[in-house]
């Protein structure tokens, strides 16, 4: 083992552990991660707590097979699913899309399953750069780099297998991009690669997931979290346990939950359609 790949072990970050109470796994191809930032962002504002946001990779084809639309973008060149995986496939885009338009975002099914690894050591470059409550503050340049390749990607407007894409956001968003390009082929590409290995190691199979690391002493069996539906619990956690113990539920954002909640005054005080 050379020095280089010691100092990398050395300084390699360990999946489960944080100087943050609470640890987020996302990937920029996963639609599900996509819905869940917002309404993590707004959990972690309004209880006034840091969380680390780190990268994770998905191996889509392992589990639901591969797939590549034409020039067109309408039509399936190449694939090699089974109609199970489509029929996977194509629910979790329609369950996704339902909670989208709720929250005016757009998500268009994607051209292939692509490579995020230069996303995610976009990610951990930032990071390099700020601390991890700096990282959570409103307008971070991690924050708005998250915001600018996901929002682009799922409209279709990002390649995420370019390096001068990525590259080209850092220097919008006022990122330091001196350095990105070496660190991408160096010693940003293997510590994503030993980051990716080590948290799958670690039981991290999917996005979003969130890691409690103080209850891993505790309560192990309230330490890994999967999906956002999760979030009340794990703000009941991240908060002292007070009251009892809420059930799985998906936030939307604050419009609509105004809207819903003047629906439910409405129809508690008896109102119907004439």
């Amino acid at each position: 083992m050379n020095q280089n790949k010691d100092n990398l072990v050395k300084d390699a970050i360990e999946p489960c552990k944080s100087d943050a109470p609470l640890i987020i796994y996302i990937d920029l191809k996963s639609p599900y991660a996509y819905l869940s930032i917002e309404p993590t962002r707004r959990m972690l504002r309004d209880l006034g707590i840091v969380a680390d946001w780190r990268p994770f990779v998905l191996d889509i084809p392992s589990y639901l097979g591969s797939a590549k639309l034409g020039k067109g973008g309408k039509k399936v060149a190449k694939q090699n699913r089974t109609e199970e995986q489509w029929s996977d496939v194509k629910y979790a885009y329609f369950d996704c899309r339902r909670y989208a338009n709720l929250s005016n975002k757009t998500i268009r099914g994607t051209v292939k399953i692509w490579n995020t690894d230069l996303p995610a050591i976009g990610m951990l470059w930032l990071k390099r750069f700020s601390s991890l409550s700096e990282q959570c503050a409103e307008g971070s340049l991690l924050e708005r780099f998250v915001d600018e390749v996901y929002d682009s990607f799922w409209k279709r407007e990002l390649d995420a297998e370019d390096v001068s894409v990525i590259l080209a956001v850092l220097e919008q968003i006022g990122a330091p991009p001196e350095g990105f390009l070496k660190y991408a082929q160096t010693d940003g590409a293997a510590l994503n690669n030993h980051l990716q290995e080590s948290s799958f190691n670690a039981g991290i199979y999917g996005v979003p997931t969130y890691i409690l690391p103080n209850e891993s002493l505790t309560d192990p069996q309230h330490e890994k979290f999967f999906g956002r539906e999760n979030l009340p619990r794990i703000g009941w956690l991240l908060t002292g346990r007070k009251g009892q113990a809420p059930d799985l539920a998906y936030t939307l954002n604050s419009d609509v939950d105004e809207g819903v909640s003047f629906l439910r005054v409405l129809l508690n005080q008896g109102w119907h359609r004439s």
